[in-house]
């Protein structure tokens, strides 16, 4: 049954909401899955708060051009999936690549990072970043440390007067 043109426009709106709010995205070819593949691979990637959807490549295209994206043009060919990352721009790529490696089934189209488009190749490098969390806490302990070893050098002169004042103290004891 041919959808009406109203629900064409909401189904293109929401298509365009999505693309807008996105952090990253990666295009998948999704020939090969079968329903209990696709279900699985939606599971995994919402625990990951990513949003997974195939798509209509006509409907994919004209949201893409009007966003600036002309460079996914030769990508939205055949089957389309979308997994779209809303928090974390690595939860796609890794997502996806992590079900590839089990399954085999999956073949990755390219990616959308920052209004970019991506080539496979930086998909898979952008799978092997540590995640957001991972890459703050790395930051945030590079920042910690020259403050502890500031601290540690300021409580030196401190810690050697204590030790000399006991040495002191010891000896005037001793005698």
């Amino acid at each position: 049954m041919a959808k009406s043109r109203a629900e064409k426009a909401g189904v293109l709106e929401a298509l365009r909401e999505r693309f807008s709010k996105a952090e990253s995205m990666v295009l998948a070819d999704y020939r090969g899955l079968d329903v209990a593949e696709m279900t699985e691979l939606r599971r995994k990637l919402r625990e990951s708060q990513v949003e997974f959807a195939v798509v209509k490549n006509t409907l994919a295209w004209r949201v893409a051009r009007d966003l600036g994206l002309e460079d996914l043009r030769p990508h939205l060919e055949g089957p389309t999936a979308i997994a779209f990352g809303m928090k974390d721009a690595v939860a796609p790529a890794k997502g996806i690549t992590n079900f590839i490696k089990d399954k085999k089934k999956l073949e990755i189209k390219a990616g959308v990072l920052n209004g970019k488009v991506i080539n496979l190749d930086e998909v898979k490098a952008l799978a092997e970043l540590p995640s957001r969390e991972v890459l703050l806490a790395k930051a945030l302990g590079c920042l910690r440390a020259p403050l502890a070893g500031l601290a540690t050098v300021l409580q030196a002169p401190l810690r050697g007067f204590v030790t000399a004042v006991d040495a002191l103290r010891r000896e005037r004891e001793g005698s």
